[in-house]
């Protein structure tokens, strides 16, 4: 018996465990627990950057649906000969001009990784999402499999998604990659030909990110055409989890194939608030999700949204509440421009975040939701609920006047507004909790935007 748990004790520290194998199919795929890392991280960075940010056109005010108003698909809106594209392009920059065009004036002349990833570290993000091939098929790394359409090779001759990894890991956060698995104009993406595309092209290009690059997060894009034994996903996935260098720590989300969202992957998704299937999402949700988003109305930049299309920091923190209350991640998208340089309104809205979660993020990071019943009786509106072990945080996206009456809460050892030393009263009355809201002069209010109560044991 001493024998054999010797032998357990050196395998354990040689590493060489027997560890969960994953079989390439959903059921087993789907045992897989979400790596805990990303459902505590909760705010992410998303990024939208390619030869599309050139024209960085998309009407804003002439539409009404949420797709049409994507700068990033302004390829496509030509192909499917969209007169607003095709007007814009063709007083712009002429009829023989093609979207392949772009590619030399993508040049990223100003892209400063270190700076990009200071200002998401700044934001309060913990992880970062490049495009690092979007429906265009244009690769912002070297890769093998897109030789002459890629940023090393064309425009900026630079391994864009290599140096915004290091200088976001140098920065202390979690890198990830979006790729798209259909291509609109490759020769390959079609019916015919479609079993060619996923073994020759999608899934060795997949590979060739994760071994190069190791990222932590993969969101996929793109798979509304096939299903995903069509796309081979789940056996992309089995080599993830059970082969590649990053199998442990790894998070995919639900985009691998026309009927798999909000039914497979490490979390589900929403963007814009578009919910595909209805189910898996929200506040009665048992499985991880995000809600992506640009600040404005578009992902890729789009040089014609004025500050009426641009959430307001207000509005963005209020988002962020939302999302983690209802047991969410946010992804909120910024659009660079092409010369690499991140819009100011961009970067003042990120401050604005980082600045308000400086002094609120305990009540963001690491938290669930909470089962202690959401309605105040005291009538108050634009509360949210976190917890955090045995901690609840009261959100109020408004200042509360008077008194706050939870209910479910029973007994408390202490009460605090985050980011302040002030002594809060309350006290239990017919099994609910009486908060009184403290008077704060303007000037010594510990933020802007959103104000904290942190109840402590209040379980």
């Amino acid at each position: 018996m001493n024998y054999l748990l010797t032998i357990i004790v050196f395998l354990i520290g040689c590493g060489i465990t027997h560890a969960q194998t994953y079989l390439p199919n959903w059921e087993s795929l789907d045992q897989r627990e979400t790596p805990q890392w990303w459902k505590e991280a909760k705010f992410g960075i998303f990024i939208h950057w390619g030869p599309y940010s050139v024209p960085a056109y998309a009407p804003v005010d002439e539409v009404e649906g949420i797709y049409e108003k994507y700068a990033e698909h302004y390829e496509n809106r030509l192909l499917q000969k969209n007169k607003l594209f095709q007007d814009y392009h063709t007083k712009t920059y002429g009829r023989k001009f093609t979207y392949q065009d772009f590619a030399p004036l993508f040049k990223a002349e100003h892209f400063n990784p270190n700076n990009w990833a200071q200002l998401f570290k700044d934001a309060g993000a913990k992880y970062v999402v490049l495009t690092s091939k979007h429906h265009d098929g244009f690769c912002l790394w070297p890769s093998e499999y897109s030789p002459r359409w890629n940023s090393y090779e064309i425009g900026s001759n630079r391994d864009l998604a290599g140096e915004l990894t290091q200088a976001v890991r140098d920065n202390g956060l979690h890198m990830g990659f979006y790729y798209s698995l259909l291509e609109w104009n490759h020769p390959l993406y079609k019916k015919e030909t479609i079993d060619t595309w996923v073994d020759q092209h999608m899934i060795p290009q997949m590979k060739e990110l994760v071994t190069k690059y190791k990222p932590e997060i993969i969101f996929s894009d793109g798979e509304w055409d096939y299903n995903s034994d069509t796309l081979k996903s789940e056996s992309f996935l089995a080599w993830l989890y059970n082969e590649s260098a990053v199998k442990d720590v790894v998070v995919v989300n639900d985009r691998w194939g026309k009927e798999t969202r909000s039914l497979h992957g490490d979390y589900y998704t929403t963007e814009y608030d578009l919910v595909h299937n209805n189910k898996g999402i929200g506040d009665k949700s048992n499985h991880a999700w995000e809600e992506s988003r640009g600040i404005g109305t578009s992902y890729g930049f789009n040089k014609f949204e004025t500050n009426k299309h641009y959430f307001s920091s207000k509005q963005l923190i209020d988002l962020l509440i939302d999302k983690v209350s209802n047991g969410g991640n946010l992804l909120l998208n910024v659009g660079p421009q092409a010369d690499g340089l991140i819009p100011v309104v961009m970067q003042e809205r990120l401050l604005a975040i980082g600045k308000w979660l400086n002094v609120n993020g305990e009540s963001i990071y690491g938290t669930t939701t909470t089962q202690v019943k959401k309605e105040l009786l005291s009538k108050e509106e634009n509360i949210s609920f976190t917890q955090k072990g045995k901690d609840l945080y009261v959100i109020c996206k408004k200042w509360p006047s008077g008194e706050l009456i939870i209910d479910g809460i029973k007994h408390t050892n202490n009460i605090s507004l985050l980011g302040t030393d002030h002594k809060i009263k309350s006290k239990i009355k017919n099994k609910k909790l009486h908060i009184t809201v403290p008077t704060i002069n303007i000037n010594d209010m510990p933020c802007e935007y959103a104000w904290v109560f942190k109840i402590s044991d209040a379980f």
